[in-house]
């Protein structure tokens, strides 16, 4: 009987293990700037539609060429504006609906596991978190007030001190995948 008893032991310890495994952070987004490189998790276990869509741009360019249009020191940075690559549209960045990619996410990904801590990657949107599209922010500081809100897909890996020194008008060389 104790032998069964231990043998059920180890069995529940070695799934947990696996289970605890499994659950990885899914792909690397790295954004290189005019003022270094950052790197970000994301978690589609938690936001898969989110985190999809969000790769999917990657992988278009479509965040390649555009510029910080939202820097507020210890608050958040924030970019994914496809206006930002005109410099003289600058008073729009950020703002209707020539500031998105076109097609939302669709989904409020919004969860209790990832909450709005210093480093958190979520989606901006106006008033409907399905209609988040394509503006991320990067939070600077431990962010409680945006708990509930706005659905966070990843947290910055490396860089943060990169984060943290990006300005309006800063220019995203580039935004790709990790291998």
């Amino acid at each position: 009987m104790r032998t069964a008893a231990a043998a059920t032991l180890v069995c529940a310890i070695w799934f947990a293990a696996c289970v605890a495994t499994a659950q990885t952070s899914g792909p690397v987004i790295v954004v290189e700037t005019s003022r270094g490189s950052f790197s970000f998790e994301t978690f589609p276990s938690d936001a898969p539609l989110t985190v999809a869509h969000v790769v999917s741009l990657v992988k278009a360019g479509f965040y390649d060429g555009q510029r910080i249009h939202r820097a507020i020191p210890a608050f958040l940075v924030q970019f994914g504006d496809p206006q930002t690559r005109d410099v003289s549209t600058r008073p729009l960045w950020g703002r209707g609906s020539a500031a998105a990619s076109g097609k939302p996410v669709r989904a409020a990904e919004i969860t209790r596991r990832r909450l709005h801590v210093k480093g958190a990657v979520a989606m901006a949107h106006i008033g409907d978190p399905a209609k988040a599209d394509s503006q991320i922010y990067v939070t600077l500081a431990n962010r409680p007030d945006l708990d509930g809100q706005y659905a966070v897909f990843g947290q910055v890996l490396e860089g943060a001190a990169v984060v943290e020194s990006l300005q309006v008008g800063d220019l995203i060389t580039r935004v790709s995948v990790k291998p």
